[in-house]
């Protein structure tokens, strides 16, 4: 029987989990949650690939995945069946086929993520373990002037955790858009791929530009010392979510719900 090639889009909550990835030394992984659900309703073994690997505690509203069988389940099986084993912080939100050159990784030319930050005084139980709740004021032009020095391709040694295994620091960021409503400060970065906690460290940088009112300069300077001593601190991953990668039209992939609103204002 022939093998098939699929592609699925999953959303979740990382709050309970390791992250995405596998991992030898526990089972509370993302992806061995999604393969024993995926193996179960093929009744054989399977191995997904991802397209991005969030790290612990990181959300994803439409993580892609590819992953190969030769048994035959309609597409509302697949979804259905799996989403039946599934805990409930995990969810498979559409399956469909794909040529066998699609990859959900090297396929994908943009990826988006997004950091929402709560800035108030007082918490509140709905954004537990859903944001970075900062009480002090924030200088928002700040922050969005010294992002401006991060957008293009850099060397982005500065903004990189020492357990990375890139073989390069370079990365070409796309955009960069920082919003505030009410209380709620979203950082939105789409980037053509990111490095070990790239985006957790770059975000916490900037935020220390908006809380110090440092100069927006001065970010031109950590990019090219290229020492991750220069930047911030690596911020919680609470308020991290991955909205999703993007695909060339051929492959008629969904594109990332970019304009989904995931918490309420």
């Amino acid at each position: 029987m022939k093998i098939k090639r699929y592609a699925a889009g999953v959303e979740y909550f990382g709050t309970k989990y390791k992250g995405w990835q596998i991992q030898k030394s526990t089972d509370d992984t993302i992806q061995s949650r999604v393969d024993e659900a995926l193996s179960k309703i093929a009744d054989s073994e399977i191995k997904s690939t991802c397209a991005g690997r969030t790290d612990a505690g990181v959300n994803a509203l439409s993580q892609v995945i590819h992953f190969d069988s030769e048994k035959k389940r309609t597409l509302k099986a697949w979804v259905e069946g799996c989403n039946s084993i599934l805990p409930d912080d995990i969810k498979l939100i559409w399956v469909k086929k794909v040529p066998d050159d699609f990859h959900a990784r090297f396929s994908a030319f943009k990826r988006t993520y997004k950091y929402i930050v709560l800035n108030k005084k007082n918490t509140s139980i709905f954004y537990k373990n859903r944001t970075l709740h900062l009480k002090d004021k924030i200088n928002l032009q700040i922050i969005k002037d010294a992002s401006n020095y991060l957008i293009g391709e850099h060397d982005f040694s500065s903004f990189r955790s020492s357990g990375c295994q890139s073989k390069s620091p370079m990365r070409e960021i796309y955009e960069i858009n920082i919003s505030k409503k009410k209380d709620l400060i979203s950082f939105e970065i789409s980037a053509n791929a990111f490095l070990l906690n790239m985006v957790r460290i770059m975000v916490g940088t900037l935020l220390e530009f908006g809380l110090q009112n440092r100069n927006p300069d001065q970010m031109k300077s950590i990019i090219e010392g290229r020492d991750r001593n220069l930047s911030g601190k690596t911020i919680a991953s609470d308020g991290l979510y991955f909205i999703g990668p993007e695909y060339p039209s051929k492959f008629k992939i969904k594109k990332p719900p970019f304009k989904y609103q995931i918490l309420p204002n």
